[in-house]
């Protein structure tokens, strides 16, 4: 707070002249030192800034803490229910720095005050349509990239389905000749004497190839069940990563489990040129929007193996600092040259081909760890390959843990 005592002796120039010119001046005038001392102020600074107890209200703090910080400033300040304009210069003299202040007040405050107003609501529609704008991008990135995984899960459910298909024309051929067997039994228990007709069933047990059936028969089924419940999972784990998340709250989960459901839906983008790797710490469960961070996991395996030519390695880690956990995604494809690395997180910035990526992937998973109060730091050497690491802490803070 400015410490007003105009009887004190200040060291500074003459000043007749600034006072008579204050005094006639319809705007406030302050001339202060930059320990708070005041050298100068006009009637109608006294009048305009109420003062009390030999102390300066209001604008002057403000104007002294502009001064330390800037210097020279220019623009509008409250005070109390008010708003005045303030210009404020700074002046070097003998060794000590002078600020010299003018204030005027803005004639129809309440008008200003409702435009003000009016401002900040036009603001917050605005900030709401952006933020209902970037969820549908979210969601439209999302679907997209699910639409040209599409290929790829068909493919992984086709591999299933197709020998279980396989499985059951074996089983009913199996049948047929079970049943044949069978048939053959029940004549011999019918017939005068059982033991007359043995020739005759293992003559069709060896021409069935019944000892061959009885061992094949638990392995055929137990392979089809292998591939049912393949193709349930990818259906599972495609559902739980499309579904948009609105309204959707922090949870704590797993985070290895969304990494492998995201790992098994783009497998078939991967598995023909990728060696993967998973080196996972034991983790605690954390709070987060599931659905959110498996895009993250997708968008940067995706980039992983697009960044490798023929063949190479993607090594997956998890681990934990504290109250934060980390994943990291380590590639062995081109590298990322500096002058793009600086770029890679800005909005529609793709090093694809046209028409093979938005350039949208890295700019909304920074988005998303961003929300959740992480981070992403990414390390890359041309000819080596690029390292991505997710910091997302264990627990949100209180005011994000209940919406999403």
């Amino acid at each position: 707070m400015l410490k007003l005592d105009l009887n004190s002796r200040i060291d500074m120039p003459p000043l007749p002249v600034l006072k008579a010119l204050a005094e006639q001046n319809s705007d406030g005038v302050v001339l202060f030192r930059d320990d708070g001392a005041v050298a100068v102020a006009s009637a109608h600074m006294l009048q305009l800034l109420q003062p009390g107890d030999g102390n300066l209200l209001g604008v002057d703090k403000q104007m002294l803490e502009l001064a330390r910080s800037t210097g020279s400033w220019n623009g509008s300040l409250p005070v109390g229910e008010r708003v005045v304009n303030a210009h404020l210069t700074h002046h070097a003299h003998a060794g000590r720095s002078w600020y010299l202040g003018l204030v005027h007040e803005i004639e129809g405050h309440e008008d200003y005050q409702s435009q003000l107003l009016q401002r900040h609501a036009e603001l917050r529609q605005a900030y709401l349509r952006l933020n209902g704008t970037q969820e549908k991008l979210l969601q439209s990135e999302k679907m997209a990239s699910i639409g040209q995984l599409a290929a790829g899960v068909a493919h992984e459910i086709n591999n299933p389905i197709g020998y279980v298909h396989s499985n059951l024309g074996s089983l009913q051929e199996y049948l047929r000749s079970l049943f044949t067997v069978i048939e053959a039994y029940e004549r011999a228990l019918h017939a005068p004497d059982p033991k007359q007709m043995l020739p005759e069933i293992e003559e069709i047990r060896g021409r069935l190839d019944i000892d061959f059936i009885t061992r094949d028969l638990p392995q055929l089924l137990a392979e089809s069940r292998e591939g049912i419940e393949r193709v349930t999972r990818i259906v599972r784990d495609l559902k739980d990563f499309s579904y948009s998340g609105r309204g959707d709250s922090m949870r704590r989960v797993d985070l290895h489990a969304g990494l492998e459901s995201t790992i098994n839906i783009i497998w078939n983008e991967l598995k023909y040129k990728v060696t993967l790797e998973r080196r996972y710490a034991e983790l605690p469960l954390i709070e987060c929007l599931p659905s959110e961070l498996n895009q993250v996991w997708m968008n940067l395996l995706l980039n992983a193996g697009h960044a490798i030519g023929e063949r190479g390695s993607i090594v997956v880690s998890t681990g934990q600092d504290g109250d934060m956990v980390w994943v990291q995604f380590r590639d062995s494809g081109s590298g990322i040259a500096a002058d793009v690395l600086k770029r890679v997180f800005d909005p529609f910035f793709t090093t694809k081909p046209v028409g093979s990526g938005t350039g949208l992937g890295l700019s909304i998973s920074y988005s998303i760890i961003n929300k959740h109060h992480g981070r992403i730091d990414v390390e890359s050497t041309v000819g080596e390959g690029s390292t991505f690491r997710v910091w997302l802490p264990v627990n949100q803070p209180a005011s994000t843990t209940g919406a999403a």
